[in-house]
Parts: structure tokens; C-alpha cells; sequence
């Protein structure tokens, strides 16, 4: 049963909430003045050692030698090895945790499972996402050694506990009237996740899984520092040389390939939504932020189930 909520209650209690956060920081710091000088320090060090960036990250290593031909010899470089590895690392990692993310979702959510199994599931996925993704690599490289293994692990754990409770309250969230109508069907609980579950959440679990190789892939970019592989680890290197003008580069290439997944995201949530006036976008469209949001930019904030 849902209870509706009045708006000015809504928006007092939001600023309520809000001074208090103000309060609460104001006893953390001591002193304010710290902060009038930040932005002439942040502008400095913007203008001295970030911009321009340094592209020479593109550029082919001199070793090994490049065979690569024009115009790929970018192929040979730290920015493309460590973005593909870095995806690669995502990709699978996304793809084992959706997998093992799946079953325990469907144990966790109450209202397909009884109460001991969607506690003890839910504990199972806790105990998954209670330490970040870093953490995780650190163990896994301390466990099995340095490499694309490890952040391969890392991201999976973190992945199960993550994207299982995103799925499970995703699966809480359904309406009632399909469920009901497969247990009187006497479906079994895997017909009833197969049946009713994925077709009705898919838009959401879809979503979702992307939301999470997007956050893998810059997760990536972390992991990387304590030697699990990934474009991190040229970033770490190039910090500890304070050469930030090759660091900024490699952020800057970070956010564009952070920008294609987001359009893909909408591409691929374009197949599961219900809107018979919208086609799928193209490719083309995607790339250039056209379609589907271009024409109906609220599309992208509507839950559909």
C-alpha cells in the first residue's frame, strides 16, 4: 500500500534535513578560512601542471616495436592498452556477476522467497559490497598475485553484492496481479523468474547491468594502483612523477569512453521499453545524443515496469 506524501511536507523536511547536514559540518571544521585561497591554488595548479593535456599517451611505445600501420599506431600506446584492458576487465567481470547476481537476487527478494532464505541471501550479498571494489583487489592481489586476474575478482564480488541488491528490490518492486496469477498457475519459482520476473524488470535489470560496467570500467581506473591490471596502472605511474599533465589526458580519454557507454545504455534500454511512438535509435543517433532522447528526454526517467 502506498501512502501519498504532501509536497510541502516533502520540501520542509528536506531543509530540515539540509541545515542539519550544514550544522553537522560546521562542527567538523575548524576553520573556514582554509578555503579562500582554494580556488587561486586550484587555478595555479590547473594552468602549471594539468592543461594542456599531454597527448603523447597516444602515441606508440618504443618498445615492444609497433606493427601496427597508419593510422592505428595509437593501437601501441599506454592510453589504448590500458582503456582495452581496463574494458576487458569490466566486460567480464559485469558478465560473471550478472550471472551469479541472478539466483541470489531472486533468493533475496520476499516476495519469491520465504523469510530465512531472503535473509540469509541478503547477508550473502551484504557481505559482497561492504568493502569497495579497491579493497577487494588489494586481497586478490595479495592472494593470487598482481594482474588482470585479481580485478577480475574484485569487480565480480563487488558486482554480486552490488547488482544483487539493485535486482532484488528492482524484483520487490513488480506488481503483484503477474506473480499472483503464476503461483495460481502452480509455476515453479525458476519458470516464474523466466516467465514473469525478467519480462516485466527488464528494463530495469538491463539498466542496471549497464549501470555497472560503466561503474566497473572506472573502478578500473582505481584498482589498477594496487596492481590489478587496467589503465590505473599508468595513472599511478605517471603521478608518482607528478607528470599530471599525461594523468589529465588520461582522464579526459576516461570520460569519453564513460560518455559512449551511457549512449549505449540507451540504445539497449531502447529494445525493452513501451512506447509505440518511439523506434529504436541508430547507431548514428546514439553517437550524437539524438532519438529517442533528443524527442522524449523524460523517457530516460520513467520506470517501466
Amino acid at each position: 500500500m502506498k501512502v501519498a506524501i504532501d509536497s510541502g511536507i516533502l520540501t520542509k523536511s528536506f531543509l530540515c534535513i539540509l541545515i542539519l547536514a550544514f550544522l553537522v559540518l560546521n562542527g567538523m571544521v575548524s576553520d573556514w578560512g582554509r578555503l579562500t585561497g582554494g580556488f587561486g591554488n586550484l587555478k595555479n595548479f590547473f594552468y602549471q601542471s594539468l592543461w594542456p593535456p599531454d597527448w603523447s599517451v597516444l602515441e606508440p611505445q618504443v618498445y615492444p616495436v609497433c606493427t601496427a600501420r597508419y593510422p592505428f599506431e595509437f593501437t601501441c600506446s599506454t592510453a589504448w592498452i590500458g582503456v582495452i584492458e581496463t574494458i576487458k576487465i569490466a566486460f567480464v567481470a559485469t558478465v560473471f556477476g550478472m550471472a551469479l547476481s541472478f539466483p541470489l537476487s531472486l533468493a533475496a527478494a520476499r516476495n519469491l522467497s520465504p523469510g530465512w532464505l531472503s535473509f540469509s541471501s541478503r547477508f550473502v550479498l551484504s557481505a559482497f559490497r561492504s568493502l569497495p571494489s579497491l579493497i577487494w583487489a588489494i586481497f586478490f592481489v595479495i592472494l593470487i598475485g598482481m594482474g588482470p586476474l585479481s580485478g577480475v575478482l574484485a569487480m565480480t564480488v563487488y558486482t554480486v553484492g552490488y547488482l544483487g541488491k539493485l535486482w532484488y528490490e528492482a524484483i520487490e518492486g513488480l506488481n503483484k496481479t503477474p506473480l499472483e496469477a503464476a503461483q495460481a498457475m502452480g509455476l515453479s519459482q525458476y519458470e516464474t523468474a523466466l516467465g514473469v520476473v525478467v519480462p516485466e524488470s527488464a528494463n530495469e535489470l538491463i539498466s542496471h547491468s549497464i549501470f555497472l560496467f560503466e561503474y566497473n570500467f572506472r573502478s578500473g581506473t582505481i584498482i589498477g594502483i594496487v596492481g590489478a591490471g587496467g589503465i590505473g596502472y599508468y595513472i599511478d605511474l605517471y603521478l608518482r612523477f607528478l607528470q599530471y599533465d599525461k594523468v589529465i589526458a588520461y582522464l579526459l580519454i576516461i570520460f569519453l569512453v564513460v560518455l559512449i557507454i551511457d549512449f549505449f545504455s540507451i540504445y539497449a534500454r531502447s529494445f525493452f521499453t513501451e512506447d509505440d511512438d518511439l523506434k529504436a535509435p541508430s547507431w548514428f543517433e546514439v553517437i550524437y545524443g539524438l532519438g529517442r532522447v533528443a524527442s522524449n528526454p523524460s523517457s530516460l526517467f520513467r520506470g517501466r515496469r
